[in-house]
């Protein structure tokens, strides 16, 4: 299928499919007139990038990550590292809601300050 094809599939735009050719995500063909020809399974791909981004996960993690994705529930080869990526941006994650709960605790103080601190009635 070509590039306007797969863009209608799976509602993304072309140049963010040349963006994840760009970042070795996706591998069209390129037909005898130069045109991007992508397999059949593309927009499947397409959807996994997509929510693996919407995971937080950077185009590198999941240039990683492609090779070793499950398929059907079997994995379709085995890679330790993919497991070490996710842990780690796991573990960024935990660090980042830690860093906000305190955040929010301490403009919790503050907001209580300021309310006591106001005249009755405003």
């Amino acid at each position: 299928m070509l590039i306007g094809e797969l863009a209608r599939r799976t509602a993304v735009s072309t140049r963010l499919l040349r963006y994840y050719e760009e970042q070795g995500l996706l591998y069209p063909q390129r037909d005898s007139l130069g045109y991007r020809s992508y397999a059949d399974d593309a927009p499947e791909r397409v959807g996994r990038i997509r929510a693996m981004l919407a995971a937080g996960l950077s185009t590198e993690d999941i240039r990683g990550l492609l090779p070793c994705e499950m398929d059907h529930g079997a994995w379709i080869q085995s890679c330790d590292k993919s497991v070490q990526i996710v842990e780690s941006r796991y573990s960024d994650l935990d660090n980042k809601i830690a860093e906000l709960e305190r955040q929010r605790a301490l403009l919790t103080v503050q907001r209580a300050s300021i309310r006591d601190a106001m005249p009755a009635g405003q």
